[in-house]
């Protein structure tokens, strides 16, 4: 007719009649009249931070938890975080929650999530707790960079450099990281047809930086596919539009022209473009091949004109020296000594000076 439960000191015991609940049990032995066998006694830990149950509206109706236990009763856009000792344990949705304080110190914060960011004097602690990650979204935002938070599709906030963290499942959330710093994009293996009809292959190169983030997320949806584009197409309009003689000739003023035009299509799109140079320009194999003949014919007839030309200088000098020998003897004399000079130091001369000149009177060649 009487059965007995006992219950520990760490444990409290949820009594059941006839699958209903009717009260919690403490601590000692206890007696119960049960002649059909229709009380259920289930032993529960109060340890474990929470309780458990599929009757928990029931028992927290019941009112029978008393001071043992801290129930949190939590709406669709509130959550609450948990601290056991001083040490953070959970963050706990929308519903019923029930905490035991018997032999643990307990506190809990509920927090309105609908102001979507989450700002926390502990908020390391709570991030590095994984079961965060359920709740909450970590963004990280590193030097050089800013992050976007879209709310429901619309800016709502610039983050600077720092980590912050968002609510889940409140609004429809969107952060998106730019980097801020100059960054460069290659344009590679462009064919392009010039206007006197020859195709030749051009690399190029864009820098380029964000100036305004907000314009470059929401204006395209990728800034930098778009600004890709953007350059082929300009470099098909300026080189398309010249010949190859004016493209080799005037590289500096086509590189102008080229970023004036990438620069505006850039700012529309909140970009910031700093330069754009053309890196290789490669022809084909036979166009090389008769550049190559046009530049050799071209410097041969530099030379040969050059070589005719120090000719021409040289016999216009001697035919000058000639008028000066002419006009003065003496000076004649003199320019005679100095080519006997010269001989004397490869051969041995006997020479005999007279009145009229000296090729006259070598009288002996030894």
């Amino acid at each position: 007719m009487l059965r007995w439960f006992k219950v520990r000191d760490y444990e409290r015991g949820l009594l059941y009649r006839d699958r209903v609940f009717r009260r919690v049990l403490g601590p000692g032995r206890h007696w119960v009249f049960d002649p059909l066998l229709r009380v259920r006694v289930e032993r529960v830990s109060v340890r474990d931070p929470f309780l458990a149950s599929s009757d928990l509206d029931v028992i927290v109706k019941s009112g029978a938890l008393g001071s043992e236990a801290r129930v949190l009763d939590l709406a669709d856009f509130e959550r609450a975080l948990v601290w056991v000792d001083g040490r953070f344990v959970a963050i706990l949705g929308r519903g019923l929650w029930v905490a035991w304080t018997v032999f643990r110190q307990v506190r809990a914060e509920v927090i309105d999530a609908r102001s979507v960011r989450f700002e926390h004097p502990q908020l390391a602690a709570v991030l590095a707790h994984p079961p965060a990650s359920r709740f909450l979204e970590a963004v990280q935002v590193e030097a050089g960079q800013v992050a976007l938070v879209m709310v429901d599709g619309r800016l709502a906030a610039t983050l600077e450099p720092g980590r912050y963290a968002f609510w889940k499942d409140v609004v429809r959330l969107q952060v998106v990281v730019v980097d801020m710093r100059e960054r460069v994009i290659d344009v590679g293996g462009q064919e392009i047809m010039t206007a006197d009809k020859v195709t030749l292959r051009l690399n190029a190169v864009v820098t380029f930086r964000v100036a305004d983030p907000a314009r470059a997320v929401a204006a395209v949806e990728s800034y930098e596919q778009s600004l890709y584009r953007e350059a082929q197409l300009a470099l098909r309009a300026v080189i398309g539009a010249r010949e190859l003689d004016a493209l080799l000739t005037e590289k500096e003023s086509v590189a102008e022209e080229l970023e004036a035009l990438v620069r505006a299509s850039g700012g529309a799109i909140g970009l910031q473009v700093t330069g754009l140079g053309i890196k290789d320009v490669i022809l084909p194999g036979e166009m090389k091949a008769l550049l190559n003949r046009v530049t050799e014919a071209k410097k041969a007839a530099e030379a040969d004109l050059i070589t005719r030309r120090e000719e021409t200088a040289a016999m216009r000098s001697q035919a000058n020296t000639a008028r000066i020998f002419e006009s003065s003897p003496a000076l004649m004399r003199l320019r005679e000594l100095e080519v006997l000079e010269k001989v004397a130091g490869k051969a041995q001369l006997t020479v005999i000076l007279g009145e009229t000149g000296l090729a006259e009177k070598v009288t002996k060649l030894v």
